[in-house]
């Protein structure tokens, strides 16, 4: 069953989406000329994420998951189908793009500049994220200097900076310890309790009672699980 044929208790509808998906096509070219041939990667795709609502989505290697997420944040075009966003998005893309020479501190101001936030609004919203993921300490550390760990905190402490409605997340948790496993999901729930939204890609999804909805992708369609 496809999210365009689920009934209300899988799916949002769409008239009260932060975000929607729908028909998203995608292929890409494979092999050599003149043998070049387009390989469907995403077929008609359709998804939609309610105020409030977290959502994992999965599928294995080369189904299209990180295609999908560029697609819905506007860093890639489908080549066919539509996304509405209802609100601001916030990516936390599975590689980290950060500028090695510039400390913790001076991406949150670039970041912050960038969203348009005032700077007393990008200090405030930087000492939360600090305080939450615990890496407060790391605040004047160039990003070239920083463990993965650490790196990982502060790409998803970017995504957060600006309070987003709908929070993009690939494979976020990828380099985290234990107990900042634990700060993520903390942070999750608030955003849930706050009427933000939230969709995690992950290869596979543990801890499944911490979503709402579990989404795969198989054969180039999002099946609700």
């Amino acid at each position: 069953m496809t999210e365009a044929d689920a009934g209300p208790e899988d799916a949002p509808h769409t008239s009260r989406a932060v975000l929607t998906a729908a028909g998203i096509e995608k292929s890409y070219q494979r092999g050599m000329w003149p043998a070049r041939r387009p390989v469907p990667v995403l077929r008609g795709v359709e998804l939609a994420l309610a105020p409030g609502e977290v959502v994992g989505l999965v599928g294995e290697n080369g189904s299209g998951k990180s295609t999908l997420m560029k697609i819905l944040v506007g860093a890639l075009a489908a080549d066919a189908g539509a996304v509405t966003r209802g609100g601001r998005i916030g990516y936390c893309p599975q590689e980290p793009v950060v500028y090695e020479r510039l400390t913790c501190d001076e991406h949150f101001e670039l970041f912050g500049h960038a969203y348009g936030l005032s700077p007393e609004a990008e200090r405030r919203s930087r000492r939360q994220i600090y305080a939450a993921l615990g890496f407060e300490r790391y605040a004047t550390t160039r990003t070239d200097r920083l463990s993965g760990g650490t790196l990982a905190k502060l790409n998803l402490g970017l995504a957060l900076l600006a309070d987003p409605e709908v929070l993009l997340l690939d494979e976020p948790y990828a380099g985290f310890d234990f107990d900042t496993y634990l700060k993520f999901w903390d942070l999750v729930e608030q955003r849930r309790r706050a009427g933000r939204s939230v969709l995690v890609i992950s290869h596979f999804v543990t801890d499944q009672e911490r979503f709402d909805r579990i989404v795969e992708l198989r054969d180039g369609q999002a099946v609700a699980r």
